[in-house]
Formats: C-alpha cells, structure tokens, sequence
C-alpha cells in the first residue's frame, strides 16, 4: 500500500512537472529542445501518411457499401469478432424479383421469357460486385485498417513516449540552471547542482534512447508506402475484372435480347381502332389503346432508328387533335406546332405513350400527347 502512494506521488509529481515544462514553453518563459531536421521531415511524412491512409480507407469503405447502416453493423461484427453475415447484393436481390415476376406472368410469354433473361444477367451482375467486394476488403481495406490500427498506434505510442522524455529532459535542463545560479550566488559548491547534473544526464539518454526507437518506427514508413503501392495495384486489378465482367454480361444480354426482337415486337402490340361517332363522349376523348403481350425494350434497334416519314398510318386508328400550345421540334424526327391548328394523329407500335405521330399536309412527325386535345 506505502508502494503504491509512493508510486502514485511520483507519477503526479512528474506529471505536474511536465505540465509546467510545456506552460512554460508555450508561455515562450521555458527553452524547448528542437529535433533536427530529418526527424521533423519523418514526423511530417508519418502525419500525412495517416491523414490521407484514413480518407481513402474510409471513402473505400462508402465505394463498396453506400449503406452507412450496413457498415456500423459490419464494424460490430468485426470488432466482436463474430463473422460478417453474407448479405444480397441489390443486383442480386433485382434479378431475383424478375425470375419471381417472370413465373407469375408466364415464362412463356415474351415478357415472361424476357425478364428471366434480364434477372439471371442481373444475378450475374450482383455475384460480380460481390467477389469485387470481397476481394477489395480482403487485398486493398484490409491492409489500409492494419496500419491504422497497428503500425499507426505504435508510432503514436512511441511519439508520446518521446514527447515526455523530451518535456523531462527540458525540465532537467532547467533545474540544473537554476541550481548553477543559485551556487554562484551562494559563492559556494552545492549538491543541488551535482544532483540536477546526474538527473539532465540520465533524462538525456533516455531522451536519445526514444529518439532512435520511434526514428526507426518512422523510418518504417517507407516500407508501408511500398506495402500500400502493392496494395493498390491489386485493387485496381479487381476493378478491371468487375467491371470487365460487367460490360461482357451485359453485351451477351443485349445480344439475345437483340436476337429475339423480331419474334417479340411483332406480336407485342395490337392497336384497338378508333371509337365511332356514336360513341359516349367519354369514351370517345380517350386514345386509341395500345396493349402489351410481351417485352419492350426502349433501347431496342427499331425504336431507336424510327423514322416517321417511312411510317404508314393504320387504316384505322387515325385522329384528329387540336394543338394546346405552340411546340419547337427538337429533332428531324419531330413535328413543329402551333396553337389552336388541326392536325391528325395516330400511334404506331413500339412508340413511347406520351408521343403520336402527327401529320399536317405533306408534313410529318413526331407530337407531344400533353399538347394536344383529342377531338372525337
């Protein structure tokens, strides 16, 4: 018990001491020993090494999970090392809908058939970003959190130790000047200066000795510049690979989905003809309707190399439309407006909903439906 108060005195007393040290000091009433400049270039390099290993390891971090909420929980999970449950990526989770989807709607049907051909390339798609994930966490986040929790507190370990040896010797420094003083006043020789004497020179090879260890330690920074370079160059390889992956999936998926346009798109529509001029008003203001029977793609070759002059109106299904608001073409595809004219519309199949085919005179073109009033 005597040990441990005595201990307990002595480190409050070298504590205190230290905490004046460093008043002093910043007071500018103290003299602070510098380090040379090679030691202050390590301790630079060492900070900014942290500094910027920390940003890309926690931006790595978002890059591979975007969903803070999963990250905390595999954080935990780590940290009570327990193993990190396998999750389902959302392409993974995406395709998975489609195929549930496809067996509800028919897997014969076109549309069917074609969202189980889009979900097993999603599938495919999600598996890709997993083993990205995995081997990114594995060769790249792994060795960043090494440091940050080994390497890293080491180094701050021992600069905090160097810190106090530093403060400590500085202190000794101190007293050995007053204690000088003090003897030249008193004319005399006084054991205070033997003793501060004997103390500068046990704080200064305590001093030099944590200058060499945590010189080493930073020093040691290189070889983790070397170990990081090797690190991001796997990463980047990983990368390549996924997204590799990515572009041939989705080339042989719009390749089959290109190969079964012809058997889809020509059965895909059927356009209900015009109501006649007996019909109810209500129901002769509504559009000529357009089913679905299969899979449209908005990217599929002939919706994008539609063009309207090469379209022939249905024999039935044409209407005339009074234009609401003056409208600029965007394109050569499209049909200019003005307010209030007359002109006749129809849809063809394969075409967006919010667009019809407008015709006035020889012109043709493609209209906006929302500037258009329907007339019966």
């Amino acid at each position: 018990m005597d040990f441990n108060v005595k201990k307990l005195a002595s480190d409050a007393g070298v504590f205190f001491t230290r905490a004046v040290q460093f008043t002093e000091e910043k007071l500018g009433q103290a003299e602070k020993t510098e380090l040379d400049a090679h030691f202050e270039n390590l301790l630079a390099r060492a900070d900014c090494t942290k500094n910027w290993t920390e940003k890309i390891f926690r931006q790595t971090e978002v890059l591979l999970q975007p969903n803070p909420s999963a990250r905390i929980e595999e954080f935990l999970f780590e940290k009570l090392d327990r193993k990190v449950p396998s999750r389902t990526t959302n392409g993974e989770l995406l395709g998975q809908y489609m195929l549930d989807a496809a067996k509800d709607f028919g897997p014969g049907t076109p549309y069917g058939s074609t969202l189980i051909k889009v979900g097993e390339c999603q599938r495919r798609l999600g598996g890709a970003e997993r083993e990205f994930m995995q081997t990114s966490a594995i060769n790249f986040l792994t060795p960043l959190r090494n440091f940050l929790d080994g390497d890293w507190r080491t180094i701050s370990k021992e600069r905090r130790l160097l810190e106090n040896r530093r403060l400590d010797l500085d202190a000794c420094k101190a007293r050995l000047k007053k204690a000088k003083l003090a003897e030249a006043k008193a004319a005399l020789w006084s054991e205070e200066v033997d003793k501060a004497e004997h103390e500068l020179r046990v704080a200064q090879t305590e001093f030099d000795r944590q200058a060499e260890v945590t010189r080493l330690l930073l020093e040691g920074i290189s070889s983790t510049h070397v170990n990081h370079l090797r690190c991001l160059h796997e990463f980047v390889e990983a990368q390549a690979i996924y997204y590799n992956q990515c572009h041939q999936y989705m080339m042989d998926l719009q390749k089959e989905l290109g190969s079964s346009d012809g058997d889809v798109y020509p059965n895909a529509f059927t356009v209900n003809p015009a109501p006649s001029s007996s019909a109810s008003p209500s129901t002769a203001a509504t559009l000529p309707v357009v089913s679905i029977a299969g899979a449209v793609s908005t990217s599929a070759p002939e919706a994008d190399t539609l063009k309207i002059e090469e379209v022939q109106p249905p024999a039935t299904g044409t209407r005339k439309a009074k234009v609401l608001y003056d409208y600029d073409a965007a394109d050569t595809s499209e049909m200019s407006l003005l307010a209030d004219e007359l002109i006749t519309v129809y849809t063809v199949p394969g075409m967006d909903p919010d667009w019809l085919v407008g015709e006035r005179g020889n012109q043709k073109g493609k209209v906006p439906v929302t500037y258009l009033e329907l007339l019966s």
